[in-house]
């Protein structure tokens, strides 16, 4: 385990030796003492956390709504900077899954979550919290990580895949870093724009040019915190100009470009998921 240092926030970072036998999933466990209020930064892929320290975490909406242990959270959520975690002694497993497979680990399409939150409980019942309890009993990050890409594979073997086309429009937005153009997917796999936009929607959550802002957004906020130049990273981007990225980040954080470094939630990143965000700078670790 390392040392997340940045500000005043301190935190015991672990992340698998091994990649998941999932594709699309990845992992990273974390200990915190005392977590000071986050801000939640919306990323492309539905987010599984699994508690089992002496603590809990508590998510807070700014409407009003809280949820605390283990969750689930919709891709994209976050967006607008109104979501907040905190919590004392919190110790959890994170996982990032794919849209393209979640529905079938978690038992529920992610259109269902609305880019929203629901407790693991709701959807996995006692057996969320026998895996909670699980690890909590491992001596070992390796062996937590283990038991859950585990449950992870069983569950996926189980569920029920998306449509290969969806899945395909959905790899084709993410390695383009979200500059594709999604009124030429439907043509590229002999569907109706109709009919793609419906599938896609019902069965990842989110319509396809959402999921393109989205990933666009994921992509520049990365390149931010790295310390790329803003005029670059909005021309590589696919954005129209500077004034177009910073009102997607705006929207997307509630804050301005300059200060998205200072987000604890996206600046651990480059520790909790090596190879995921572009080279530069980094934060302490120890």
């Amino acid at each position: 385990m390392r040392t997340f240092v940045h500000g005043a926030a301190s935190w015991g970072v672990a992340c698998p030796s091994e990649p998941s036998r999932v594709a699309g999933v990845t992992m990273a466990g974390f200990r915190v003492r005392d977590l000071d209020a986050i801000r939640l930064v919306p990323h492309p892929a539905v987010m599984l956390l699994v508690e089992f320290g002496a603590g809990s975490p508590v998510v807070d909406r700014a409407a009003g709504r809280r949820w605390r242990g283990s969750l689930v959270a919709g891709p994209g959520l976050g967006a607008d900077g109104g979501v907040w975690a905190r919590g004392e002694d919190v110790a959890c497993v994170q996982v990032r899954l794919s849209p393209t497979i979640a529905g079938a680990v978690l038992g529920v399409p992610p259109a269902e979550l609305d880019g929203g939150i629901v407790t693991l409980d709701e959807l996995w019942g006692r057996e969320a919290s026998r895996l909670g309890e699980r690890l909590a009993e491992a001596p070992s990050w390796p062996d937590r990580f283990a038991l859950t890409d585990a449950l992870l594979a069983r569950r996926r073997r189980d569920g029920e895949a998306v449509d290969p086309e969806v899945a395909w429009a959905w790899r084709r937005i993410v390695r383009s870093g979200g500059a594709a153009r999604v009124e030429g997917l439907a043509a590229e796999v002999g569907w109706s724009r109709k009919r793609l936009w419906s599938r896609f929607r019902s069965q990842l959550g989110l319509p396809p040019k959402r999921a393109a802002r989205l990933v666009r957004f994921d992509h520049a906020a990365h390149r931010l915190l790295a310390g790329h130049d803003v005029a670059r990273i909005a021309a590589d981007a696919g954005f129209a100009d500077q004034s177009h990225l910073h009102r997607e980040v705006v929207a997307f954080t509630g804050v301005r470009p300059g200060a998205v470094a200072d987000e604890p939630f996206l600046a651990v990143d480059p520790l909790a998921w090596p190879g995921s965000t572009p080279p530069g700078r980094a934060p302490a670790a120890g």
